[in-house]
């Protein structure tokens, strides 16, 4: 089986290819474009450097969140329209768990965080490659005060780590460390092996859902300005 997994849900734009369990191509992409125009060029690279057709994928995954708004839809709407295209499933992958899954073996609790905007946090919490929190949409204090109930050591990893580190820090002290700066990029390769691992959970393409903690920004706005 040959699974692609595609993110867009961050700063980066990511894509993996996993052959029977073993991840075969990944690369994640930095650049002043858009995921929209990044995405389909990667898949075509990925395709043509491991001899491969879009034919021979058996089964697409993507990060569906959380994360910005725009970039989960845009890869969430590519896995779709790729496996509709060629009569395949698909599988959602968790962003929070995903980055996770990028520091297994860190001792104590690994806390992933992205920029929520607004003095928020998507967050979670994991152990030992064990879940211990659901993903919430928080206030840094507030995640904080979750986390700091699991235990007396904590590895920070994510986009959120360089927006908030001075404040966790001055919250938490020497039990906050953090992941070097080229992890806090969330790793296709990581969520592609999340997925082959799931693959026999996959769902047709319209059940294929993006993940969000809250509404979208235009929304909250328009409710502001309407009361």
């Amino acid at each position: 089986m040959i699974l692609m997994c595609l993110d867009t849900s961050g700063p980066s734009a990511g894509l993996a290819l996993v052959r029977d369990g073993e991840l075969i191509y990944e690369a994640t992409l930095v650049n002043k474009l858009t995921h929209s125009v990044n995405l389909m060029p990667m898949a075509e690279e990925a395709l043509r450097a491991s001899a491969l057709e879009m034919k021979n994928i058996d089964l697409f995954a993507a990060v569906v969140g959380p994360g910005s708004f725009t970039g989960v839809r845009i890869g969430v709407a590519a896995a779709q329209a790729m496996a509709q295209g060629l009569g395949r499933l698909c599988l959602g992958v968790d962003a929070l768990e995903a980055l996770a899954a990028g520091l297994a073996g860190g001792e104590g609790v690994v806390c992933p965080i992205r920029d929520a905007r607004v003095g928020q946090v998507y967050g979670a919490a994991f152990r030992d490659g064990k879940r211990l929190t659901e993903d919430a949409a928080l206030k840094l204090p507030e995640y904080l005060d979750v986390v700091r109930s699991l235990g007396d050591r904590f590895l920070f990893v994510g986009d959120g780590v360089p927006v908030y580190r001075g404040a966790i820090s001055a919250a938490l002290g020497g039990a906050a460390r953090f992941a070097p700066p080229h992890l806090n990029l969330l790793k296709a390769g990581a969520a592609a092996m999340i997925a082959f691992e799931r693959r026999d959970s996959a769902v047709p393409p319209q059940e294929l859902l993006p993940l969000y903690l809250r509404r979208p920004q235009a929304e909250r706005e328009r409710e502001s300005r309407h009361g």
